[in-house]
């Protein structure tokens, strides 16, 4: 057995699938024959130091990079190469990035309601009516009518949380979502991504913030130098790891 042993084994059918992926930017290589399941309701927390291929997976997973070699399957089923296709399956995967990227002219209401209107093809009404649903669930449904400017970073990020449920994705994908936060945003923001854990959402989360890792995570992937170096659940993890790498990590993260 390898490094995924026995995390691995005796696992539901997996929702996302990655096996033996590589890729690289231009002559450097940042993922290594990787290979990663993630069971239907499972949240799976992603760390390592920078540079370790974390964003790089996260990206991979709904084709916002490429890879070079191996194959991701969404239940199931390989991700088309580009297309109609491809966007259909892009839209069962949602995703929050550092930056919120929102659409500053619009509002907060029309922000969240877009892609069920353009996408799922909802009825204006039925596309705000989930869109306030949503709202309401990231604690932000007084802010309907304002604009992001108008909007803290947590606030923000908040929305675009909303915006990414709101197509009702099968997995839900975060990178590094409280990166770019002032300190004291970054726990609202937590708050409601663990709420969303508890609630059954399938999530892979790249993050630093080991609290929510020990606290949501049902297993720990720690990547380093582009591989998967270790995966276990939370307390094994973080009470004894079992590779070197990982301890001299969780010794110096841990410390601070």
């Amino acid at each position: 057995m390898g490094v995924n042993d026995s995390a691995q084994l005796a696992r539901p059918a997996a929702l996302v699938s990655l096996r033996g992926v590589n890729k690289s930017f231009g002559a450097q290589q940042v993922l290594f024959d990787v290979d990663l399941d993630v069971a239907p309701g499972e949240v799976v927390v992603v760390i390592g130091p920078s540079g370790s291929g974390k964003s790089t997976l996260c990206r991979c997973i709904n084709r916002l990079e490429t890879i070079d070699s191996g194959e991701i399957l969404l239940a199931g089923e390989r991700l088309p190469e580009e297309g109609r296709a491809l966007a259909a399956m892009r839209a069962q995967i949602g995703m929050v990035f550092q930056s919120f990227n929102l659409f500053s002219h619009r509002t907060v209401l029309q922000n969240v309601a877009m892609g069920p209107r353009k996408v799922l093809r909802q009825s204006r009404n039925e596309a705000e009516a989930l869109a306030r649903r949503l709202l309401a669930r990231v604690g932000l449904a007084h802010k309907a009518d304002a604009v992001p400017a108008e909007l803290s970073g947590g606030q923000q990020q908040r929305v675009a949380l909303a915006r990414a449920l709101a197509m009702q994705p099968k997995v839900m994908l975060f990178d590094e979502p409280t990166s770019a936060l002032d300190p004291e945003m970054v726990s609202e923001v937590l708050a409601v991504m663990l709420e969303l854990a508890q609630s059954g959402m399938t999530m892979v989360v790249v993050t630093h913030e080991m609290g929510f890792a020990r606290q949501a995570a049902d297993r720990i992937v720690f990547m380093d130098g582009g591989r998967i170096v270790e995966i276990a659940e939370p307390d094994a993890f973080f009470s004894a790891p079992r590779s070197e790498r990982a301890r001299d990590f969780l010794s110096r993260i841990l410390e601070h």
